[in-house]
């Protein structure tokens, strides 16, 4: 295993971010929002965004699977589900990274039936070329071409995690 090219850096990362929170907190302008982490992979960004949003933010999260090794699984483990009620409130859902959409979507539809009054998501990757579904996804940081990433929250068999940068992961055979 080799961490191949840096993709984007802490600066890069700490820019589009703060761009992201300001348009967030733009958008939301008198409304309070439930901001939900999708773990493990987004906790950085979450982290760094919901300090960049200027709005009142009640924050909780829902841990959920769909990778092995570097391919996608298509099916949706939900190991911990969110605890708020939503009914009725203003949801900005945050995720790592999007690829096929089949796991964000069934997040997404689940978070539907539960009635909020309105439903934003913000992703800090976006992996379009692999689409297999076509959700709506307000915020994006960066899209990326179909190239397998770590760091920054994103994995690689739960390891590179920590890296405050991104960078493409090539595995040596």
């Amino acid at each position: 295993m080799v961490i191949g090219r840096p993709l984007f850096t802490v600066a890069q990362i700490r820019e589009r971010v703060t761009e992201l929170g300001n348009k967030i907190s733009y958008d939301y302008s008198g409304r309070e929002i439930l901001a939900i982490g999708i773990l493990k992979g987004a906790f950085m960004f979450y982290s760094d965004l919901v300090r960049a949003i200027g709005r009142r933010i009640t924050t909780d999260f829902l841990v959920a699977s769909s990778y092995k090794d570097t391919e996608s699984t298509c099916n949706l483990d939900i190991h911990y589900n969110i605890r708020e009620d939503i009914k009725g409130r203003h949801v900005l859902l945050v995720d790592d990274i999007i690829d096929t959409g089949l796991s964000l979507n069934a997040i997404r539809e689940k978070i539907l039936e539960r009635e909020p009054a309105s439903l934003k998501m913000a992703v800090f990757l976006d992996k379009k070329e692999r689409r297999k579904i076509d959700i709506p996804v307000d915020y994006v940081g960066y899209e990326i071409p179909n190239e397998f990433v770590v760091g920054y929250g994103l994995d690689y068999e739960n390891q590179f995690r920590n890296l405050p940068y991104i960078a493409v992961f090539k595995k040596k055979t």
